[in-house]
């Protein structure tokens, strides 16, 4: 077995058997698998968030039956730990496997800011299931980020989305609440910039770290700007911080607060407790009266394979990433006397040419970017503190449009 890789964005071309490519070519020997890696967070209190995305990529492999071109899939999953850091170790783990052709994942963004350019580095393309900070795909995104092709929505459309309810609820003065992270702080930027282009007012723009588990200071400091209501889009450790305190301070105990999908996972429910009644989020729509019968037929599979629904937002995207990586793999891979060939570049170039897939969220297309979802939205409100109620769509409940 042989893979060759030279760096990529270098111009540096490799020909090993029938296959010449500007990055590398990855050789399988015949009855050898072919290795599809994963990065996202698998521990820790979003530990849903990843959980939920890669079983969606090991039913997509199942539905091939963990075969392809005549070859054993291999999936090698890693912890990304929802960090830099932890994308950064995640990738290096995966980078040293030079057998790996893709990567589907991450979670996270700053997973991906901190493992994508580690794994492009290595000619290694990642297929992104919930990643969603614009600067990821963005026009001008640096060399490192050339590898990231995302099959889940920009937050771009989350933020408009974010606005849209906002208005429709008749808020006109909001506040806003970010942790530092890539994902929070982009997303809460595009929301201001869009809030603010609509005709809205801004009147507190705060920060936490992830880490902060006093957020009574901060939430006093809101409230010195009567806000109407509170746009935290932060993740599950933070957020049942917030909803249990933010009734203690006198200002904003009557404030609504709107957090994201991030939560979506039953256990934030443990987290904050009774506090979580009434909490609402926005986030990606999962009904199936919107995605189809597809999307039912997948569920099922997903509760008879691990024995409950969906644990978060993001199972039919990381079933689409994986989706993605194996029709790309069969667009450029070329097999003689039973070994195969895959260029490391024209792999990343047919996956980011994806293009009118029949996926389980709905038919998926790349932009010139690499952005290839686009996801429909909705509000829910947690009405249960039980987290073995958790189920989308119940509990929490839809509640917008």
């Amino acid at each position: 077995m042989l893979a060759t890789t030279a760096l990529a964005g270098v111009a540096h071309a490799v020909t090993v058997g029938p296959v010449t490519d500007d990055i590398g070519v990855i050789e399988i020997p015949e009855g050898d698998p072919i290795q599809i890696g994963g990065l996202m967070v698998l521990s820790g209190p979003d530990s849903s968030l990843g959980l939920d995305q890669s079983r969606g990529a090991e039913i997509a492999f199942a539905d091939r039956d963990e075969m392809l071109l005549d070859h054993p899939i291999q999936y090698l999953p890693e912890d990304g730990q929802c960090s830099v850091e932890g994308g950064q170790t995640g990738a290096t783990r995966l980078a040293a496997n030079t057998q790996i052709v893709a990567v589907v994942g991450p979670a996270c963004s700053s997973e991906a800011r901190g493992g994508g350019p580690v794994l492009w580095n290595a000619g290694m393309p990642m297929a992104i299931s919930s990643a969603t900070a614009p600067a990821l795909t963005a026009q001008d995104r640096p060399e490192g980020f050339q590898g990231l092709v995302r099959f889940v929505y920009n937050d771009l459309a989350a933020a408009a989305a974010a606005v849209e309810y906002v208005q429709s609820q008749g808020f006109a003065r909001v506040a806003t609440l970010h942790d530092g992270s890539l994902y929070a702080e982009q997303l809460v930027q595009s929301f201001q910039e869009q809030f603010k282009a609509a005709g809205g007012e801004v009147v507190a723009s705060e920060a936490i770290a992830p880490t902060d588990t006093d957020l009574r200071p901060v939430l006093t400091r809101i409230g010195t700007g009567a806000p109407q209501i509170l746009y935290a889009p932060i993740f599950v450790g933070a957020s049942a911080y917030l909803v249990r305190q933010a009734g203690e301070i006198r200002s904003m105990a009557d404030v609504p607060l709107l957090g994201s999908d991030a939560v979506l996972a039953p256990a934030f429910l443990d987290a904050a407790g009774d506090d979580a009644v009434g909490y609402r989020i926005i986030g990606i729509d999962n009904d199936p009266a919107v995605l189809g019968e597809r999307y039912v037929e997948f569920v099922q599979k997903y509760e008879d394979e691990f024995g409950e629904p969906p644990i978060a937002g993001f199972h039919a995207n990381g079933y689409d990433a994986a989706s993605a990586v194996m029709a790309a793999i069969e667009k450029v891979a070329v097999t003689e006397d039973g070994t195969t060939y895959i260029g490391r570049k024209a792999f990343r170039d047919a996956l980011m040419a994806t293009k009118d897939m029949p996926g389980v969220s709905g038919t998926v297309s790349c932009d010139p970017h690499g952005d290839c979802s686009a996801a429909a939205f909705a509000v829910f409100e947690f009405t249960d503190s039980d987290s073995s109620s958790f189920e989308v769509g119940v509990n929490p409940k839809k509640m917008w449009p």
